[in-house]
């Protein structure tokens, strides 16, 4: 039924955007696909604006579905068959290796040169590229963190912590002492969300899934990393055993409802807490995650970026809305607008938006310091291979070490692809 799905997606959308590019009265018609958001207006607000600068050329926005999963495979069919029913279109940081190794992507290096490139997070910067070239241009940044109960800790004399061993520490002394209260809920899930949390405890030990050109996901830092995970849900029991089937969604709900000391989630849940009824609201601090002692602090980089498809039919067009799109004044409406937090860092000390979202400033280094997933064509083939097995260390179905020796060949397996 899946399958049958997708062929419906991809023949309705053959069918509705057959003639979207035929000039109207002379117009050119650009269509600009992204995954469906809560408010559309701010995007129809900004193609507006392109569309009065440059006359003789009509934007046509149509969405796909919010789920990851089904835009990537709408865009895999797609561009496979050489598709030219759309024209720009917002991918997911980890697709953009893979899709420029397919050639679904036009090379964009003209658009981002050194000094261009250097006006971006690193982060992204790394994500758009493959063999050296540049594929598309980051468009906003997201990026793991931790939310804390700051009204807990001031009471009983803690600050942030630094390290995973504070705030175990931490979680293990107040949260006896406050009734319904979790210590520390993060997503646990097998799924993506699930393997962006357990690389941050991977990297703030210092491990690594691929070093010097040889994977090293079964290190014994990782090993280390993941048994930490395991143990703060059977050992230390700061964490419930729920997570391991919980999403953003889900411990947002939580943390929320005054339920959770800390929280591992994405910058978008801070507008939330801070919404007039929330039972959080002004009680909420943010940190960087922690790291194991001696080691650096990591956070998975999330976010999209836009690129043009390399079938368009009108590449002069496109790059025009492209660099509109990603463009400083762009990324500040649509931070204004929707509080997508901007990808180009001089906007972090813009003061309209700083006094509008304060919030910003905190996000700056821990976005500084955001590492991509492994930048590979074959990162989605990787992803369902960590997922299963790290699932299966927090289940207890595994040891820590017999799941990622596991992962580790599967990985080799998979990379060898490329010899």
């Amino acid at each position: 039924m899946k399958f049958i799905f997708f062929l419906l997606l991809f023949f309705a959308a053959s069918c509705s955007q057959k003639d979207s590019h035929l000039r109207d009265n002379g117009n050119i018609t650009l269509v600009f696909k992204q995954g469906k958001i809560g408010d559309p207006e701010p995007i129809k607000k900004l193609l507006e604006k392109f569309e009065q600068e440059n006359p003789g050329t009509k934007v046509k926005e149509e969405t796909l579905p919010a789920s990851t999963d089904e835009q990537h495979q709408f865009y895999a069919i797609n561009l496979e068959s050489k598709s030219s029913d759309f024209d720009v279109f917002s991918m997911d940081v980890i697709w953009v290796p893979e899709f420029a190794r397919a050639g679904w992507l036009r090379n964009l290096n003209h658009l981002m040169p050194e000094e261009e490139k250097e006006k971006f997070f690193p982060g992204p910067r790394q994500a758009v590229q493959f063999n050296n070239n540049i594929y598309a241009i980051p468009w906003y940044i997201d990026a793991g963190l931790i939310y804390y109960r700051k009204d807990l800790l001031e009471k009983y004399g803690f600050g942030p912590p630094k390290t995973w061993p504070e705030l175990l520490h931490i979680a293990q002394y107040i949260s006896p002492r406050e009734k319904g209260i979790y210590g520390y809920i993060w997503q646990g899930k097998q799924y993506e969300g699930l393997v962006c949390n357990v690389l941050e405890y991977f990297w703030g030990n210092g491990g690594r899934i691929i070093k010097d050109g040889q994977v090293a996901i079964a290190s014994p830092e990782n090993v280390f990393a993941l048994q930490f995970m395991r143990d703060m849900i059977t050992r230390y029991k700061i964490t419930p055993a729920l997570v391991t089937t919980a999403m953003e969604e889900t411990t947002r709900y939580i943390f929320g409802n005054s339920r959770a000391l800390f929280m591992r989630n994405w910058p978008y849940a801070w507008k939330l807490f801070e919404k007039n009824g929330s039972l959080v609201k002004g009680k909420v601090g943010i940190c960087p995650l922690p790291s194991f002692p001696g080691k650096d602090s990591a956070s998975t980089l999330g976010g999209w970026q836009l690129g043009i498809n390399r079938f368009t039919k009108h590449p002069k067009e496109a790059e025009k809305l492209l660099r509109f799109l990603t463009s400083a004044s762009a990324q500040k409406f649509l931070s204004l607008a929707i509080g997508y937090q901007p990808a180009r860092k001089s906007l972090y000390q813009d003061e309209e938006l700083i006094k509008n979202q304060p919030f910003l400033v905190s996000l700056y280094g821990i976005f500084e310091k955001a590492r991509p997933r492994p930048v590979t064509p074959y990162y989605m083939m990787i992803s369902q291979v960590m997922q299963p097995e790290f699932s299966a260390a927090l289940l207890g179905i595994k040891k820590p070490a017999e799941a990622l020796a596991s992962t580790q060949r599967q990985i080799i397996h998979i990379l060898g692809m490329e010899k």
